[in-house]
Formats: structure tokens, sequence, C-alpha cells
């Protein structure tokens, strides 16, 4: 028996398991995470490097530069920034403010894992709702609201689908949305929606007008700073107030508000990183499906490649393994039949596509 009792929740809360990054190839391809191959912008490096003699400095507590800088870059309001060491902080933030036992947190069948987990940790009960054909359902959403329900996290685009709701949907959802629930668009991957028949808003214009709408955002994906752990929401001003009262004082470090507010003005790193994207993302996504594979259409900086059976999924992830390629594999989001594979530099997209080619080529047919 434990001698210590763990509050409601918590003890059968599973752990997050983050992509693999270890590797005994002498190349490693490390495609397990969705970080940007390109790296981090020279200037965020070089303002991340130059806080070396500060290191016996407490960071600004309010992180007034960057959170100026955000405002500026999106044309919002400076006061109403939340920041967090990475926004899976502030889905922890949000859970601790407004959920606790007794209440329902809905979140889509296939969406980030911090979701449940964060209900749980707070005693809330996790509510997930059904996906259709792998995609956010917001009629299913709608179909779990009871009065108990306090929060609904919705990934927009979604990891690890890909998919993404259009600006018609997710208004359309809002409007339907009793206003006394909180609803969450973590728009993690925003900066890669840059096609235009994708009819996509990242929820930003919206806040104003939805005072029960939170919007998440990152700079650990196009940004390149994930090792910093950064991450940010907007917000109305009475959930802004919510968060900075369970925020820690300096929940973020010098280095990393240095680092963010340079790596805003580096828009340039950030339209290469998208352009490489968008073009290796088509380039891999046409050539798997030529092999006859099943690849979903995604609006991120990854693919999600689908395979007959679970079996099938562990020969290929196996099989990429020893080329010294890394993927996620997907059985706890319910998707063992699944790969999901990061756009990676142009060689490294190049040998996943020859380690498939071989694989399909000793494998038996798909179909």
């Amino acid at each position: 028996m434990p001698k210590f009792t763990l509050r409601p929740g918590i003890a059968s809360a599973p752990i997050y398991v983050p992509g693999r990054h270890d590797s005994h190839h002498a190349n490693p391809a490390i495609l397990s995470a969705n970080e940007n191959p390109m790296g981090a912008s020279p200037k965020a490096m070089a303002a991340f490097t130059a806080c070396a003699k500060n290191l016996h400095l407490y960071p600004d507590g309010s992180g007034h530069d960057l959170r100026t800088a955000i405002a500026q870059h999106h044309n919002i309001p400076r006061e109403n920034i939340t920041l967090g060491a990475g926004s899976d902080e502030i889905i922890t933030f949000l859970a601790r403010c407004y959920a606790g036992p007794g209440d329902e947190i809905i979140y889509s069948q296939y969406g980030f894992l911090m979701y449940p987990i964060a209900a749980k940790t707070v005693g809330a009960t996790p509510i997930m709702a059904a996906e259709a054909d792998l995609k956010t359902d917001p009629q299913a959403i709608l179909s779990k609201i009871t009065g108990k329900t306090r929060l609904i996290f919705i990934a927009n685009p979604n990891n690890p689908t890909g998919s993404l709701l259009t600006a018609n949907e997710v208004l359309e959802l809002l409007a339907a949305i009793p206003k006394n629930i909180i609803v969450v668009l973590d728009a993690a991957y925003a900066e890669y929606c840059v096609d235009g028949d994708h009819a996509y808003n990242s929820g930003l214009e919206w806040v104003p007008i939805y005072d029960n709408l939170v919007v998440l955002r990152t700079f650990s994906k196009v940004y390149g700073l994930a090792a910093l752990r950064l991450g940010w929401c907007y917000s109305g001003a009475e959930i802004y107030d919510g968060l900075n009262r369970v925020r820690g004082p300096f929940n973020v470090g010098m280095p990393t508000l240095k680092a963010g507010v340079a790596a805003l003005q580096d828009q340039d790193f950030i339209r290469r990183s998208i352009t490489h994207n968008s073009k290796w993302r088509a380039f891999l996504t046409t050539a798997l499906r030529d092999l006859g594979l099943t690849v979903l259409d995604s609006a991120g900086n990854f693919i999600l490649l689908r395979f007959p059976d679970p079996d099938r999924a562990k020969a290929a992830y196996r099989h990429l393994e020893k080329q010294g390629i890394i993927v996620r594999q997907l059985a706890n989001y319910g998707l063992p039949d699944s790969l999901r594979i990061t756009i990676g530099l142009a060689d490294e997209v190049q040998r996943t596509l020859s380690a498939m080619q071989a694989f399909v080529a000793s494998a038996p047919p798909l179909r």
C-alpha cells in the first residue's frame, strides 16, 4: 500500500511519453517529435548565448518585452497574453484554474495527450468526443456537453492526425457552445497553414468576441525553440487574471525570453522553414501514396502514415529504425496501425522514402 495519498486522478493519469531521440545509428534522422529540422533562428541563438553573463539574475517575471513583441507581431493586446514553459504548462494552468473533482473536460478522440492527462491530475473527468475520419467532429463535441463541462480542448491543426477544422467550422462550434464553458484552441501548428484552400484561422481575432475562448501558441515548432520550453496564450481579461494567479513568478527563464524576442524578429527564417515544410511534406505525401500507402492530408510539419493493421505498422517502424530513422509510434494515441513522421531536412525525407520503398518491396502486399 502507498504510504502517501495522491489527490484524486493523479495516480491514474498516464505519464506523457515524448518522441524518441535515441539511436545507435551513425547518422540518425530523428523524425519523432515534430521539431523544426532547420533548427532555430541564428538571431535567437545569439540572443540566448548573450545571456550567459547574466545567469545570476532573475528573469523579468512579467515577460514584458516578449509579450510586447508577440502583441506587435500578431496585433493583439499585450495585457491579455500569458507566457508558459511550453504551451503544455498553460494547459495545466487552465485545468487547475477551472476544473476539479466532479467536473468534466472534453477533448477530441485523437487530440494531444496532455488534455486528458491535465484533466485527471486535477481530479476532473476527461470526456472523449469521437472523431469522424480522423478529424475533430464538432457535433460529437456538442453531444458530450453536460452541466459538468468546464473546458473543451481542440487542437487545430491537430496532432498527430494533421487534420484541421476550417474557420467556418470553428465559428459554428463556438456559437453553439454555452458561454460559461471555456474553449481552448490549441494552434501549435498554425504557422504551417499557408495554403489558401485550408480556409484556416488560428482564432486570435475571435478572442475579443468570445470571452470564453483561449488560443494557445508555441515557440517549439516553426520557431525551433523546443529545448527552451516557451508557449503563450491569448485570452480575455478574466481568464488572463486566473491564469496569472497560478503561474509561477519566474516560470519562463531569461535566456528563453530573450531568444523568443529575437526569434520573432527573424521572420525570414520562419518563411524559409514554412516553405521547406510545404515543399517536402507534399513531396513525401505524394511519393508514399504512389507506393500504395495511406497518407492523410496534413496541415502540420508531419504526416500520418496508416497501415492495414498494427503488425504492419510495427514492422515498418522497426525497418525505419534499422536505417537510423526514428519516427513516432501512436499506440498510446489509439492509433496502433499508424506512424507519425516529422518532415525533416531534404536528405532525411529522401532517406525515409528510400527506406519505405525497400519496406514495401520486401513486405507482403498492403491490400
